[in-house]
């Protein structure tokens, strides 16, 4: 199935070794991606002072400091928040995407096949049409909003695809389509309906993704979610494993395969709705991710679920980066970047790839 597994079963622990040793390889790159995203950006700050600026701030730097006072300002209230939440959106799409290819054992899913995406964007929509903006203060309208349409429409398609007690994947993903049809056609017409042209290009803007109002505030206010979805998911990787051979077989090895999927849904879901309500769509990372961490290190998802989030944080960050410097000041949106470097990388992979992937 794949050559990295050939070698497990003759040397465990140099293959265990290998996967800490990619794992470590991969924080890395986390955190020098990071770093260039500190520093890109209208005003270039030198990603050197840019570690010194924030080891200043954690309180692990002494003496005067040397840089304009802006530039404190500007990363400390802007970048680093922009930053770690395109991080926290980057992990939460690439491991939900992971998630969705196990429990469908299909390397083509991703996260917004069962609602979440299409539930957001109406819900976008609706407040914008009608509330435009609860208040500056809190949680926006718009993102609370998002939340919401993307748990229920989630809950109306795993309540549509329920019968006698069982979930069968084909009526899952069946529901998801036609749920995910009748959202996307309701968010047109609530854009078709609107009067005010800076309505319906805020509507757009969301649909395709932006961080440019990345603050703390949305950070904190996520930050719970994601993290709850996300050690439930790593408490199931064992069973994803086995969720990879037909049901009857799991459920015959000891996994509640009905309740398990239930709960994954449920943590995937809530971490994925979290994270696009303050992201907008930005496709692509779902699905490419994680597929490229199963071609190249295997199935295993107590490895693959860790490495996929950290190279989906580190495509988001570098997305972000792209989307704020290309055409500075002006902004690309973020869906439009990963769909420019996903859709062409991923269908090479399609040409590439001649075996089975499950």
């Amino acid at each position: 199935m794949h050559s990295s597994n050939s070698s497990e079963p003759s040397h465990p622990n140099l293959f265990r070794q290998r996967r800490w040793l990619f794992l470590a390889l991969g924080v890395g790159l986390l955190l020098v991606t990071a770093t260039l995203g500190f520093a890109w950006g209208a005003v270039s700050i030198p990603p050197g002072v840019a570690l010194r600026i924030v080891g200043h701030q954690l309180g692990q730097g002494s003496g005067p400091t040397d840089w304009p006072p802006a530039w404190e300002t500007i990363l400390l209230q802007i970048r680093v928040p922009r930053v770690v939440l395109a991080g926290l959106v980057g992990i939460t799409l690439a491991v939900a995407g992971a998630v969705y290819q196990a429990l469908f054992r299909n390397p083509l899913a991703e996260p917004y096949l069962i609602g979440v995406s299409s539930g957001a964007s109406f819900g976008a929509t609706l407040a914008i049409v009608l509330i435009w903006r609860l208040g500056r203060s809190g949680w926006s309208g718009v993102s609370l909003a998002a939340f919401v349409g993307a748990l229920l429409a989630t809950a109306a398609i795993y309540g549509l695809a329920r019968v006698g007690g069982r979930t069968p994947v084909t009526t899952l993903i069946l529901a998801g389509v036609a749920v995910n049809t009748l959202l996307s056609a309701a968010t047109v017409f609530l854009m078709f309906s609107m009067q005010d042209a800076f309505q319906a290009m805020h509507v757009l803007g969301w649909l395709m993704g932006s961080l440019a109002l990345a603050d703390w505030e949305k950070v904190q206010v996520i930050l719970p979610y994601i993290l709850g979805g996300l050690a439930v998911i790593a408490w199931h990787a064992h069973s994803l494993n086995v969720l990879q051979l037909d049901e009857e077989q799991a459920q015959s090895l000891g996994v509640a395969v009905e309740r398990t999927k239930g709960i994954l849904i449920v943590a995937v879901s809530l971490a994925t709705a979290a994270a696009v309500s303050v992201s907008g769509t930005v496709g692509f990372v779902g699905l490419i991710i994680p597929h490229i961490v199963r071609l190249i290190w295997g199935p295993d998802h107590r490895f693959l679920l860790p490495m996929s989030g950290i190279l989906g944080a580190v495509g988001i960050i570098l997305a972000d980066g792209a989307a704020r410097t290309l055409f500075a000041p002006r902004e690309l949106p973020l869906g439009a970047v990963t769909a420019v470097a996903g859709a062409p990388f991923f269908l090479y992979l399609l040409r590439r790839q001649k075996r089975e992937i499950f």
